[in-house]
C-alpha cells in the first residue's frame, strides 16, 4: 500500500516521520488516503492547522466500516477546507454527528452539531474561567496546583467553552492560577522519597536483581544485543566475507556518517552513542565518516563543529574519513553499473520521474531513457563527467525493479550534475554522487560489519543491498533503529537558521536551543547525555522524549556530581543592627552537604549579607514562610536566625532597596525555612560579583511548537530568558574554579549547584572582570514552570 498511497499522504503536511508512521499502520494509511481523494487535493496543504485537522478526521475515522457514514465524510473534509471547523473538538464532534446521522447527514446540521461559528472569544473564556474560580475557590487553594488535573476537567465541561480553543482555556486557567494563588513554593513541593534502608536485610534473589539492573546496557540488550556477529552478513558469494574478516581480524567495525551541513542536534547524540559505544563495547572499531557529497550546503564549520561534539562526548574515531576520499572509485563502479545494464543516463526533468513513477495517480511506467545501450549511456555519463550538461538536464540513474512495491526500487538517482566547487577537491568533479549511490559504496569500502542508521532508512535497506549485489562486493549489513525525538522544541535546520536569522536566538548555539553545541554551552555534562541515552535504550520504535525527562535525567546526574554554593540572583542588603561593624565569624561549609569528599570552604558571616528578592515579603500570611516583618527565618549554616524589623523602598520603583533585621543569638528558635544569603566583607572579597546571570525556559510554549496553526515562530515562549544583571555569589566560587575545573576544560565544565536556585555553569562569554553564568537547570522539573 505505501507506494501507492505515500505521494497522497504527502498532500497533508505529514512530516517525513509521520508519513513513516502512517504508512506502517494500514487502517491510517487507507483513511488519509480516502481524504485526500474525497478532497480532490493536488498540492500539500500550506496551512498547518487545516493539515492537521484534515489528518485528525482520518485518525477519527479509521476504523468506520459504514458505507453510509463514510461516504458523508467529505462534508467534514470541506468544512475543514472552507475553515468553518477551526478546532479538533469541532472534528470529533461532526464524527460523532455523521456517525449517528449516517446516509441522511446535512450539511447545515451538521454545522450546527460541530458548532460551526459559535467559537468562545478570549474575553468569554477568561469570564468563564474566573467565574468558576469563584465558585470553587475554597477548594482550589486548599488544593493549590496538585488540584490541576480535575480542575481543568472541570472548566472543560462548561456549557459555554465547549467550543473553545483548548490551547486558549489552557492559557486563561494558568494565567488564573497565578493570580490566585501565586508562584509555587514549598507547599507544592512534591513528597520527599523515602530513602530505602541499606541496613535492612535482602534476600538473594533480590540481591542479584539489583546487580542485574546496575549491569544492564544498552549495547547487550534489546535491539544492539540482537545484532548478527561479524561475519553473520549473507554474501552472495563467500570469497567475499572471506575477504572482509581478513581485512578486519572479525572485529566489529561501524560508522558514524553526518552531513557537513549543519550543527548536529540531540537526536545525533543517539547515533553517536550507537555506533561508537557499539564499537568500543564489543573492542571494535568506529569510522567518522563525513558524507560530503554536496558541496553546496557543506562548510568548514560544520565539520569542526562534529569532530568537537563527538570528542566532548568522549569518543575518538579510529580514522576520520569523507565520502570524497572515493570519489574516483565511486565514478568508476557507476560506469561498471551502466556495463552492466544496470544503469542509465536519463534527461527526464522531475516533473516527469513523478509521473513516471505513478505518483500523480497514473501508472507507473519506465523513463524513455532507460532501454538506451550500455555503448550510449556510457558516452552521456562521461559528458556529464565533462561538464557537457548543466544542472537538472541529466543524472545517471541505476537500473532497479519498478515493478516492486518499494519506491526505494524505483530507478534511484546515482549520480547528478552540480556547478559547485568541492572543498576538498575543488572543481575537478561536475558531477556528484547521492547518499543512496554513496552510502552502501563508502560501507562497503571501509569493510563495515555493521551499518546503522534510524529507521528512516527501513526502506532504503533493500536499494542499499541491491546496489552491492549489483556491483559483486562486499554487503555490510544495514539495521536501522528507533530515532530520538525531544519534543517542545524545533530540530530542523532550516528553521533553526530562521530562528538565528531573525534573532529570536542569538545564534546556533543560544542554550535555549538543543544543538549539541547550545546544550554544550548551557551546561549539561555529555555524561548525562550518554546516561540518558542508556536509560532510554535502543528498539526499533522512535522515541519521542519531553524535554522534562532530558531536564530530569540531567538533574539527577548534577544532583550527585556537583558542589554546592550559595547564589543570590537578585540580591537586597540585609542589615543585622545588634551585630557590631566589625564583626565577622568564618563558617566552614562542605561543598556537598553531609559529605567531606569535595572538601570543604570557608565564607565570612558579617553585618551586612545578601538575600534574594524572592525571600522577602512586605505582608505576611499564614502559608508564607520565608521573611517578612516581625517574622524569623533561619540564614543556611549559620547558627541563630534572623528577624525583620523594618524595610527601606525605592520610592520611584517601589522595589525594595534594603532590609533591617536582628540577629537573634540570645534564643534559640527553630526555623520553619532556611533561606540562601552571602555576605559584605572586603577584608574576604566577598561577595564575588556576577555581572549577568541568564536563566533560560523553554523556547516554545507548546509541546509540539509546529502544530500552532500560526507557524512555530508564533509559538515561541516571549520569556524563554530571565536576566539578573547584579547578582552576587560566595567566596567559595574562588576555590572552585580551581578544585574542580580541570585545565583546557571549556567554561560549561565549571558546574555548580545555586543553593535553593537551579544549577549552574559558566557561559563562553565570561572573562575574568565579567563572570556570565547560564542555568543548565532547575532543581525540581516543575520548577520551570512558575516561569
Amino acid at each position: 500500500m505505501s507506494t501507492e498511497i505515500s505521494e497522497k499522504l504527502a498532500l497533508l503536511g505529514l512530516t517525513d516521520q509521520k508519513l513513516s508512521d502512517a504508512l506502517k499502520n494500514k487502517k491510517l494509511a487507507a483513511a488519509l488516503s480516502a481524504v485526500v481523494q474525497e478532497t480532490g487535493l493536488s498540492s500539500p496543504v500550506q496551512d498547518k492547522s487545516t493539515a492537521s485537522l484534515l489528518q485528525s478526521l482520518a485518525s477519527s475515522t479509521k476504523d468506520i466500516s459504514d458505507s453510509a457514514v463514510l461516504a458523508a465524510r467529505p462534508l467534514i473534509s470541506e468544512a475543514i477546507l472552507a475553515r468553518k471547523i477551526k478546532t479538533s473538538v469541532q472534528v470529533d464532534a461532526a464524527v460523532t454527528y455523521i456517525k449517528s446521522a449516517g446516509g441522511e447527514s446535512d450539511t447545515a446540521d451538521l454545522e450546527e452539531a460541530a458548532g460551526v461559528g459559535k467559537e468562545a472569544t478570549p474575553e468569554q473564556i477568561s469570564n468563564e474561567v474566573t467565574a468558576y474560580f469563584n465558585e470553587n475557590e475554597e477548594s482550589i487553594k486548599a488544593n493549590r496546583y496538585k488540584a490541576i488535573p480535575s480542575l481543568m476537567a472541570g472548566i472543560k465541561r462548561l456549557p459555554g467553552l465547549k467550543w473553545a480553543a483548548p490551547a486558549e482555556v489552557k492559557t486563561a486557567i494558568d494565567a488564573k492560577l497565578l493570580e490566585v494563588l501565586g508562584p509555587k513554593d514549598e507547599r507544592d513541593a512534591p513528597p520527599k522519597k523515602v530513602k530505602k534502608d541499606k541496613s535492612a536485610p535482602t534476600t538473594a534473589v533480590a540481591a542479584a536483581s539489583e546487580e542485574h539492573k546496575k549491569a544492564r546496557n544498552m549495547f547487550a540488550e534489546g535491539f544492539l544485543g540482537d545484532l548478527h556477529k561479524p561475519g553473520g552478513n549473507v554474501q552472495t558469494r563467500p570469497e567475499l566475507m572471506e575477504q572482509h574478516l581478513k581485512a578486519t581480524g572479525g572485529i566489529v567495525v561501524t560508522r558514524f556518517p553526518p552531513e557537513p551541513n549543519g550543527y548536529l542536534h540531540i537526536g545525533h547524540s543517539k547515533a553517536i552513542a550507537v555506533n561508537f559505544g557499539y564499537a568500543k563495547y564489543h573492542n571494535g572499531i568506529c569510522y567518522l565518516r563525513y558524507d560530503d557529497t554536496n558541496p553546496e550546503a557543506e562548510e568548514e564549520r560544520y565539520f569542526t563543529a562534529i569532530l568537537e561534539i563527538i570528542t566532548w562526548l568522549g569518543f575518538k574515531p579510529y580514522k576520520i574519513t569523507y565520502s570524497s576520499d572515493h570519489f574516483q572509485e565511486l565514478y568508476d563502479l557507476g560506469e561498471e553499473l551502466i556495463r552492466r545494464d544496470k544503469g542509465y543516463v536519463c534527461f527526464c526533468t522531475a516533473e516527469e520521474v513523478h509521473s513516471n513513477r505513478g505518483l500523480h495517480g497514473g501508472p507507473r511506467t519506465a523513463c524513455s531513457h532507460r532501454s538506451k545501450s550500455v555503448e550510449q549511456s556510457l558516452e552521456e555519463f562521461r559528458a556529464m563527467r565533462d561538464g557537457k550538461y548543466k544542472p537538472g538536464e541529466a543524472t545517471m540513474r541505476m537500473k532497479m525493479d519498478l515493478e516492486d512495491p518499494n519506491p526505494q526500487m524505483w530507478d534511484l538517482v546515482a549520480y547528478r550534475v552540480l556547478n559547485a566547487s568541492h572543498h576538498r577537491t575543488g572543481d575537478k568533479w561536475k558531477i556528484y554522487p547521492t547518499y543512496d549511490f554513496t552510502h552502501c559504496l563508502c560501507d562497503s569500502f571501509e569493510n563495515i560489519s555493521h551499518s546503522l542508521c534510524t529507521t528512516e532508512f527501513y526502506l532504503s535497506r533493500q536499494s542499499y543491498e541491491w546496489l552491492c549485489d549489483a556491483l559483486d562486493i562486499y554487503k555490510p549489513a544495514q539495521r536501522e533503529y528507533g530515532r530520538l525525538n525531544i519534543t517542545g522544541t524545533i530540530m530542523s535546520k532550516r528553521k533553526i537558521a530562521r530562528l538565528v536569522k531573525d534573532k529570536y536566538v542569538s545564534d546556533w548555539d543560544d542554550p535555549r536551543l538543543f544543538t549539541l553545541v547550545a546544550i554544550r554551552r548551557r551546561g549539561v555534562p555529555p555524561e548525562a547525555i550518554l546516561s540518558f541515552v542508556n536509560e532510554l535504550g535502543v528498539t526499533t520504535t522512535n522515541s519521542n522524549i519531553q524535554v522534562g525527562r532530558f531536564e530530569s535525567s540531567v538533574r539527577k546526574y548534577l544532583e550527585d556530581n556537583t558542589p554546592r554554593l550559595m547564589l543570590i540572583p537578585d540580591p537586597i542588603p540585609m542589615i543585622l543592627e545588634n551585630l557590631p561593624d566589625d564583626f565577622v565569624e568564618e563558617i566552614s561549609l562542605p561543598y556537598k552537604p553531609g559529605s567531606t569528599e569535595l572538601g570543604e570552604h570557608i565564607v565570612p558571616f558579617t553585618k551586612t549579607v545578601y538575600i534574594d528578592r524572592s525571600d522577602f515579603r512586605e505582608t505576611d500570611s499564614a502559608d508564607y514562610f520565608r521573611l517578612a516583618p516581625g517574622k524569623s527565618v533561619g540564614l543556611l549554616k549559620v547558627p541563630y536566625t534572623v528577624r525583620v524589623t523594618s524595610f527601606s523602598k525605592d520610592p520611584a520603583t517601589g522595589k525594595i532597596t534594603e532590609i533591617k533585621a536582628v540577629y537573634e543569638n540570645d534564643k534559640k528558635v527553630k526555623p520553619k525555612t532556611y533561606i540562601q544569603w552571602v555576605a559584605l566583607s572586603p577584608d574576604h572579597s566577598s561577595p564575588v560579583k556576577v555581572a549577568e546571570v541568564r536563566s533560560f525556559n523553554r523556547l516554545f510554549l507548546s509541546e509540539n511548537p509546529e502544530s500552532n496553526p500560526d507557524g512555530f515562530l508564533a509559538d515561541i515562549n516571549p520569556n524563554s530568558l530571565d536576566l539578573y544583571k547584579n547578582a552576587v555569589i560566595e567566596v567559595g566560587f574562588d576555590d572552585f574554579k580551581k578544585k574542580f575545573v580541570k585545565p583546557g576544560a571549556g567554561p560549561e565544565s565549571m558546574r555548580f549547584q545555586g543553593l535553593r536556585v537551579g544549577y549552574f555553569c559558566m557561559d563562553r562569554e565570561a572573562t575574568e572582570e565579567s563572570l556570565i553564568l547560564n542555568r543548565i537547570v532547575t532543581l525540581r522539573e516543575d520548577s520551570s514552570k512558575d516561569n
